[in-house]
């Protein structure tokens, strides 16, 4: 039986599309893949699909993990919860992004993986990976660059927590979230989704919810962003990060990993 909050799709999944063109948008900032290097991974993709509506968990701390989630489109999250229900949220992964590329290694989950809107994953197993990265060098090569930027955007998160000011810690969050997601061709503008409540928001950079839209206020005040709903539209992007110290080379967007590319055949 099926879980109430889930929907399994498995095989063809008709007219949704290419559903790895997120994932590959991403990879290809790392270096150049070939027509077979995509076709292999939209064919894993294909293979099994589940769709999550939101504020539910993808899979649980203590869980055995089965597959490697990818994020077909959606937002969720990566988060640990204290006994006494406190709860930190430690990433937010986008359309594109891998729930743990080597996570079918651990005997269990050693924390949990939450939605934030309604989300549908593809679910990858480890032996498919391994298939995939074995008979495709440049996408294996893709997919530990994707994992080293994951640890980079954790040890950013890091020294948000431990050094920035409230100001610069919510700043910081939003000026990466924004040049993520126009990475992916997902902003209008200089607007894009933030389906982020303010309870999340303090979850991330630990604060308190006070604190989380007092801050919110000071960015408006200064004209650097506004919200509406759902969306965030920042009018000063530069301005934003020069007043937070946002430097984006962590998130290695500038296709720095093509220079591999010479040695290739």
């Amino acid at each position: 039986m099926c879980p109430q909050n889930v929907h399994i799709v498995t095989g063809s999944v008709g007219s949704r599309g290419t559903l790895a063109e997120f994932l590959i948008r991403k990879l290809e900032h790392f270096t150049s893949l070939s027509l077979e290097d995509k076709q292999a991974l939209e064919l894993a993709a294909r293979q099994r699909t589940k769709r999550i509506r939101s504020r539910d968990d993808i899979i649980h701390e203590g869980d055995v993990p089965q597959s490697i989630n990818l994020v077909l489109d959606g937002w969720a999250c990566r988060y640990k919860t204290l006994e006494d229900g406190r709860r930190q949220i430690i990433a937010y992964l986008l359309p594109g992004d891998l729930c743990d590329l080597h996570v079918s290694v651990l005997r269990e989950m050693d924390h949990s993986i939450g939605t934030i809107t309604a989300v549908t994953v593809a679910e990858i197993s480890g032996e498919s990976m391994r298939t995939l990265t074995a008979g495709h060098a440049r996408l294996a090569q893709a997919l530990c660059w994707e994992s080293l930027v994951a640890a980079a955007i954790q040890r950013e998160w890091t020294v948000n927590i431990g050094q920035r000011t409230a100001f610069e810690r919510l700043g910081h969050l939003l000026c990466e979230l924004f040049v993520r997601l126009r990475s992916l061709g997902l902003t209008n503008g200089p607007t894009c989704e933030l389906p982020l409540t303010q309870a999340e928001i303090a979850d991330t950079i630990g604060l308190s919810v006070v604190h989380v839209n007092r801050t919110l206020q000071e960015l408006r005040s200064a004209g650097l962003i506004s919200l509406r709903g759902r969306e965030l539209t920042i009018h000063k992007l530069e301005g934003l990060q020069r007043a937070v110290q946002f430097n984006a080379n962590y998130l290695h967007l500038d296709r720095e990993g093509r220079h591999l590319d010479a040695n290739e055949p």
